[in-house]
């Protein structure tokens, strides 16, 4: 079965209006699609133009600007360096590859740290709280067995022989 496109317009008045749900949506909703690995595309009401890369950069501008960068001045000035140069065809293809190793490499890390780690962080805890109990009664029992040994046999039990 193959899979549709979500087709979202944008009108000029800038207002982004979602077709498969008949409602305008925000540009934080078109992030919120990218985040759950919606297909779409954003089209131009009047020409159907296809301004999907568009409307992507704006988001990455937006957050950008906000919080804490993720693109330094100097790797933007190094991006925009390459429009032009011979090497430009490249660079897409090539920068899209090393995300995707960097994002293989990232879910393998998480992969192997869930089985050091166990499924959550509370089944870490579970263990660990199990083995301070254990290690807890040992030191109870230790603590009881020492401070009995020095005291006279209650009734009804033997005293241990003495080696002697």
């Amino acid at each position: 079965m193959a899979q549709t496109i979500r087709t979202i317009k944008k009108y000029p008045n800038r207002r982004l209006y979602d077709t498969e749900i008949s409602s305008y949506i925000t540009l934080e909703e078109v992030r919120q699609l990218v985040l759950d690995g919606e297909t779409f595309e954003v089209r131009d009401a009047k020409s159907g133009e296809d301004l999907t890369r568009s409307v992507l950069l704006q988001i990455i501008s937006e957050h950008e600007e906000k919080g804490q960068p993720m693109l330094s001045p100097q790797l933007l000035s190094q991006i925009i360096r390459f429009y032009g140069d011979s090497l430009q065809g490249f660079m897409g293809p090539y920068l899209e590859r090393s995300l995707q190793v960097f994002l293989d490499q990232q879910q393998q890390f998480r992969t192997q740290l869930n089985s050091l780690l166990g499924q959550t962080p509370w089944s870490m805890l579970n263990d660990l709280t199990e083995r301070n109990m254990d290690a807890w009664r040992n030191m109870q029992r230790g603590l009881i067995d020492a401070a009995t040994q020095g005291q006279p046999p209650r009734a009804g039990t033997t005293s241990p022989k003495k080696p002697g």
